[in-house]
């Protein structure tokens, strides 16, 4: 499949919020304005585009020399199992190879789990630590 990689540039809200709300990411899409500040100030913001059309997209935070943290990574239902994730992560692990701990939370769901595994990536608990949350309900 071809699509193209763009770089630090943050699609529109409109792109963005129908992107997330293909996906089900509900709590991004009920406040836009959260999800505009978090855009602008993030570490990296890779895109996936199919013409004119966002179709995916991976947002990082941190200091980009011991830890980042994988905040998103979204692809439209469509494009799903296409291997545009697996793309953007690849980006990401790439660009911060040099990176102490790179980080991100995401649901305990087998399909999910299976495709970070893939990427190379491993639940905290193998290497003895645990994760801990605090959501703003």
């Amino acid at each position: 499949m071809d699509f193209e990689i763009k770089e630090n540039i943050a699609p529109n809200m409109d792109e963005l919020i129908a992107l997330y709300d293909n996906v089900g990411w509900s709590n991004y899409t009920n406040n836009p304005q959260m999800l505009k500040e978090a855009y602008n100030n993030s570490l990296k913001i890779i895109s996936a585009w199919d013409k004119n059309r966002l179709i995916g997209i991976i947002r990082v935070v941190g200091d980009g020399h011991s830890i980042i943290y994988i905040q998103d990574l979204l692809v439209l239902k469509e494009y799903q199992g296409k291997g545009i994730g697996s793309k953007l992560l690849s980006i990401i692990v790439k660009e911060y190879e040099n990176v102490y701990q790179k980080i991100l939370l995401t649901e305990n769901q087998t399909s999910t789990v299976k495709f970070y595994e893939h990427c190379g990536f491993s639940k905290s608990d193998e290497f003895g630590c645990v994760a801990f949350v605090n959501f703003n309900n």
